[in-house]
């Protein structure tokens, strides 16, 4: 049952991204208290940032060999309804705003925080609808919970009995952009439109030169 629930909600997930991803003109918009929208959790503590390796489908990512390279990082999960779709769309539509010599040096880690159902061909499937330079990467909870520490990230499991999915996982929304030097160069808010994420990984890319936009 399980798997025909994960089957149709993937299918709509792609319906919704060819949506998102080639016709939605994003807007930032600013949260509606009461209005009972999914709500990204606060940052847990300040980010330093750092060096970090977690598995992907094709083997481990090490952070280390991504060097020369701007590399943003988001923490969610695959069966997320709202938030983290919102923010790969608008990563996705920031990358087409970049040229071909920049967009090969920018790689995108979404860190699954799920990993009961972030399986590594769940993760290649699902950031494969998002763009290429997109990579899933995950471990154990051990793992995920040192990497989150680094980079302030927040999550927690929200069991609902009422789901068919039987819980959610709240978290936090921060991408953190990455420079080529390995260090945290700049942390953008949920849903910073993708126009904002241009100009931020240009200006991590080319830090004497202009940020452009």
């Amino acid at each position: 049952m399980n798997k025909v629930l994960l089957s149709a909600a993937a299918l709509a997930l792609g319906a919704l991204l060819v949506w998102v991803l080639w016709f939605w003109e994003p807007q930032p918009a600013a949260p509606s208290a009461g209005s009972g929208a999914h709500q990204p959790l606060a940052m847990a503590q300040p980010p330093r940032g750092g060096d970090f390796v977690l598995d992907a489908w094709q083997g481990p990512v090490d952070t280390r060999d991504l060097r020369g390279s701007v590399v943003l990082i988001y923490f969610g999960y695959t069966s997320c309804p709202d938030i983290c779709p919102t923010n790969l769309a608008f990563i996705a539509n920031a990358l087409k705003e970049l040229d071909a010599a920049d967009l090969d040096r920018v790689r995108i880690l979404f860190v699954g925080v799920d990993p009961q159902r972030d399986t590594l061909e769940r993760l290649k499937e699902y950031t494969g609808y998002f763009h290429p330079n997109v990579l899933g990467v995950t471990g154990t909870p051990a793992a995920l919970a040192a990497v989150a520490g680094l980079y302030g990230a927040a999550y927690r499991r929200v069991e609902q009995g009422d789901s068919a999915l039987g819980y959610v996982v709240d978290h936090s929304a921060f991408t953190y952009v990455v420079g080529p030097d390995g260090k945290l160069a700049r942390t953008l808010d949920h849903a910073t439109p993708p126009g904002q994420i241009a100009v931020a990984i240009r200006a991590a890319l080319h830090p004497a030169g202009p940020a452009g936009g």
